[in-house]
């Protein structure tokens, strides 16, 4: 069993969810061990670390670092915030009002995003042996014919 999930019967649950579940109040045995913030050399979790990766600082930091280096990689990157006006300063201000709307209804509410009409399929689709076979007629034709033109 991996250190860094929890047992939920049939499913892991990453750190993520972990550290939720702690903040929403559930007691969970676990070690600060595996939480973002936590130095090894000192033994001790660093809270203002900790504190930035719940709040989405790294988010932040790493739009920032591509802002400035690679605004092309920024753009395809970050292109829903940037249509919804999302700035890496405000992001802190995001995830605050996102823990507010969840603690004031935590239930789950369903999607209204409609399903697709038609699935992707990345494999090809299974030919019967007729089908393999004709289309290897075919070919063998096509080839024939090419090479009877080339003779004449």
């Amino acid at each position: 069993m991996p250190m860094n999930c929890l047992d939920m019967g049939l499913k892991w649950v990453s750190l993520i969810m972990q550290q939720g579940a702690l903040d929403g109040g559930l007691d969970i045995p676990h070690s600060e061990k595996r939480f973002a913030g936590f130095s090894k050399d000192d033994k001790q979790l660093n809270a203002e670390i900790h504190r930035k990766y719940i709040f989405g600082g790294h988010i932040a930091s790493y739009m920032n670092t591509l802002m400035e280096d690679e605004p092309e990689k920024y753009q395809s990157h970050f292109s829903e915030y940037i249509k919804r006006g999302i700035e890496p300063d405000s992001m802190e201000e995001l995830y605050k009002k996102v823990h507010e709307a969840i603690r004031a209804d935590p239930s789950a509410s369903k999607s209204t995003k409609e399903p697709p009409k038609e699935h992707k399929r990345h494999n090809l689709k299974k030919l019967t042996y007729e089908e393999r076979k004709n289309k290897l007629m075919e070919r063998v034709d096509a080839l024939n014919q090419s090479l009877s033109g080339a003779d004449d």
